[in-house]
């Protein structure tokens, strides 16, 4: 029952966020206005904190992913996606647990 609350909640997570983020694009052009957003200090400052955020996340990754593309590829991801893909990253990993498994079984290398 909780595996199957988290990957709700994951994918209501990635799936939210994915929305906010088509939609703002259809009224805004992130490019168009950087120059006024990287001029608002709490701009750059959450800027930087995602960047943080996902420097942590990517240890995991490191850590999970054993073979380098793979490594890379959800850098490149979660770099330029965010939480959409970290979300999505977390589901993949509660997907891949066999019945009987834990969540701590989420966080662990799997063998082989």
């Amino acid at each position: 029952m909780k595996i199957l609350f988290l990957k709700i909640f994951f994918s209501v997570l990635s799936l939210s966020m994915a929305y906010i983020v088509i939609t703002t694009s259809m009224e805004s052009n992130l490019i168009q206005e950087w120059s006024f957003l990287g001029s608002i200090p709490w701009m750059r400052a959450t800027l930087i904190d995602f960047y943080f955020n996902i420097a942590v996340l990517y240890a995991w990754v490191l850590y999970k992913e054993t073979g380098w593309m793979s490594r890379i590829i959800w850098l490149l991801l979660f770099v330029g996606l965010g939480s959409i893909t970290v979300t999505l990253y977390v589901v993949l990993q509660l997907m891949k647990l066999k019945p009987g498994e834990g969540i701590e079984q989420v966080l662990l290398r799997r063998a082989g």
